[in-house]
Formats: C-alpha cells, sequence, structure tokens
C-alpha cells in the first residue's frame, strides 16, 4: 500500500513538473509552431468528441433495434392482461353494489 502511495506521489509531482515545462515550452515558441500545436490539439479533442458520439449513436441504434421488439412484447403482454382486469373491476364494483 505504502509502494502505491509512493508511485502514485511520483506520477503526481512528474506530471506537475511536465506541465509547467510544457507551459513554458508553448510560451518561447514561435507563432506558427504555437498554431499547430493548437490545431494538433483540437484534432485530438475532434477525435475524441467524434469517438463519445459513435458510442453514443451505437446505443441509440442498439435501442431503435431492439426497443421495438420490447415494445410489441409489453402491448401484447397488457393486451393478454386486460381480460383479467376488467373481471377483477366488475367483481369489485358487484361487491360494492352488494355491500
Amino acid at each position: 500500500m505504502a509502494f502505491v502511495r509512493a508511485a502514485i506521489a511520483a506520477l503526481v509531482a512528474t506530471s506537475a513538473q511536465g506541465a509547467t515545462q510544457h507551459v513554458a515550452l508553448k510560451n518561447s515558441m514561435n507563432p506558427i509552431r504555437k498554431v499547430l500545436t493548437l490545431l494538433q490539439d483540437m484534432q485530438h479533442k475532434v477525435v475524441a468528441e467524434g469517438e463519445m458520439e459513435k458510442d453514443l449513436y451505437e446505443k441509440f441504434m442498439c435501442y431503435c433495434t431492439t426497443g421495438t421488439g420490447d415494445l410489441a412484447a409489453s402491448i401484447a403482454d397488457a393486451e393478454a392482461k386486460m381480460p383479467e382486469v376488467t373481471a377483477e373491476i366488475t367483481a369489485s364494483e358487484e361487491k360494492l353494489v352488494q355491500s
């Protein structure tokens, strides 16, 4: 457990140093390099958003293909249960009239 904590602390310290070096490096870059870096960062962001959109689309398409079957089964079950419920309601109404 202590090893894991030490490893995490080392990673945090390394990433913090890397982040400050990255910022310092960005400030010392020429304008063309800054634009290219900005475009590369934007490209990574767009790719990540595209993957997220793809996952959402796949989930939606899965729902569209399986959802209709689930809804049809639910409707069929409800229609099959309707005579039972109607009979129970009429029986309850008769009991109330008799009381």
